[in-house]
């Protein structure tokens, strides 16, 4: 905790602020926004501090996966951005290995394919509907908590006038600032990891040769790699494609600027043959490094997405972490504010901590088979994999892992290994659990069965929808996860729906 620049005391800052909210997130990005529009959603106030004054153009992501689309669809967002996209089955890997992504538990069974921008407009543009007050060109310069919130000074971006200070006051705040992150300074978090890899090029190119297939496809050498993935954005001249590429011999500082030669000759190199690239856009040189803080919250702190974990680019993890951090804990903010346990909040970070180190190794092992040098290195890598992922069982996993559809969350002990699984797929005579989600709070799921609706006692944001299929039933998150299992008409005492209940809402019946 620091009192920064700001020579009043914590105690005055706190007696007369410019602004109060429930929640102030600072970083209007993927994550942020998400944070911002789930809380309003539920009638927090909550404001966005984003010191960009636009959308960033240079945004690296450019996949969506599935289980973010799933949380899309939730939000209205998924229809209209795929309207505008294109999508893939797959990512060709090395020696004709490929990530298939057909057989996933998931009504998408591919991933988007769309510059990161198109995702941060829908985004913001989803958290200023709901009311979220977006404040664009604005940077926090210090940051106080005590026992009943906590006080942010911030400044329009670039003033060095300390008396310019605006002060805003909430009950809690949100790091979604990025990985330079001035909340994870300012709360005194250190950022442990290191820098993996260096001189890697971002591109919009326009070429006459790409793949032929619409999947996205990596190629490499020793000493280069090239990566393309289809906008399908074309005319008869070609079509656009986002490239990535990296030379082992060609490294330089991010400050270097990139030349059009620079890129088509790697990229070129790394295909194995002239793809005809004749127009480049956008580009940018950058570094990535792994790195996770080890405390996604401090007191009525918490940081989201690039602000708590960076890793890298390999497997489009970065983007889609960060909004499942974002709806993750969004709702919880919500449950605590309406009067639920503050203990609650602490499940984020037991939840979402193992999820971030598990994609900073899983993007790590991906990247360093890529860049792999020895050629008995190579010949095996190449070996591996596609016995791996000809292994249907094994395919599917990785393929989930990567897609978020099999990842799940720790359940405790004594409780159903159900507990902390998607329960997006479970079939329903009402309909997607996504589409009875655009609503939110939990979803009792009664057994197939069981055809009348329980009465809920009066409990607040409570959906209730009856299976298809022959199984128990469920209680679900407002994120999609499993919270209890069991017989539907059990509902008090330890083994009752209603006692979770109350445990994750505060709500008693």
């Amino acid at each position: 905790m620091t009192t920064g620049p700001n020579n009043s005391s914590p105690a005055e800052r706190r007696a007369t602020p410019d602004h109060q909210v429930d929640v102030v997130v600072v970083g209007g990005g993927p994550a942020g926004m998400t944070v911002a529009g789930d809380l309003a959603r539920l009638g927090r106030s909550v404001a966005v501090l984003e010191r960009w004054p636009t959308i960033n153009p240079s945004s690296r992501a450019f996949a969506t996966m599935a289980r973010t689309l799933e949380m899309f669809d939730a939000r209205r967002l998924a229809d209209q951005l795929l309207a505008t996209s294109t999508t893939t089955p797959g990512v060709k890997l090395f020696n004709r290995a490929k990530l298939d992504l057909t057989h996933l538990r998931s009504r998408y069974q591919f991933a988007m394919i769309t510059p990161q921008t198109n995702v941060d407009q829908a985004l913001e543009r989803y958290a200023a509907e709901q009311g979220a007050d977006i404040r664009r060109g604005i940077e926090v310069v210090d940051l106080a908590q005590d026992g009943s919130g906590v006080t942010l000074a911030a400044r329009h971006r670039g003033d060095d006038n300390l008396g310019s200070n605006v002060t805003w006051r909430a009950t809690y705040v949100v790091g979604a600032d990025g990985a330079h992150s001035t909340v994870r300074d300012l709360v005194g978090l250190e950022f442990p990891g290191k820098s993996v890899l260096s001189s890697v090029v971002l591109a919009d190119v326009k070429v006459t040769g790409g793949p032929h297939n619409s999947g996205l496809t990596l190629g490499d050498t020793p000493n280069e790699f090239g990566f393309l993935a289809p906008y399908g954005r074309e005319d008869e001249s070609g079509s656009w494609y986002r490239s990535m590429t990296w030379d082992r011999h060609h490294q330089v500082p991010d400050t270097d600027p990139v030349s059009e030669a620079e890129i088509v000759r790697v990229l070129n190199l790394a295909m194995g043959h002239d793809v005809g690239v004749i127009e480049v856009g956008w580009h940018s040189r950058f570094h990535c490094d792994e790195r996770q803080v080890r405390d996604y919250r401090v007191g009525r702190v918490f940081l989201a997405g690039d602000a708590a974990h960076v890793h890298s680019p390999m497997g489009a993890q970065g983007m889609n972490t960060g909004i499942q951090d974002g709806v993750n804990l969004a709702w919880k903010l919500g449950a605590v504010l309406a009067g639920a346990d503050d203990s609650i909040l602490d499940t984020y970070q037991r939840e979402r901590y193992p999820i971030g180190k598990r994609v900073l190794m899983q993007s790590g092992l991906m990247m360093r088979s890529v860049i792999v040098h020895a050629r008995p290195a190579r010949v095996m890598r190449n070996l591996l994999a596609s016995i791996v992922l000809s292994i249907p069982k094994l395919r599917d996993l990785i393929a989930g892992s990567f897609a978020g559809t099999e990842l799940r969350y720790p359940s405790a002990a004594g409780e159903s290994k159900v507990v902390g699984t998607r329960a997006t797929e479970v079939p329903l005579y009402e309909g997607r659990l996504t589409e009875l989600q655009r609503r939110p709070g939990f979803v009792l799921i009664r057994e197939r069965d069981n055809i009348s609706t329980i009465d809920n006692g009066g409990t607040e944001f409570l959906i209730q929808a009856r299976r298809t299929d022959v199984g128990p039933a469920l209680l679900v998150r407002p994120d999609g996860y499993v919270a209890w299992v069991g017989s539907s008409t059990s509902v008090s005492g330890k083994e009752g729906w209603r006692t979770v209940l109350f445990q994750w809402t505060g709500e008693s019946s």
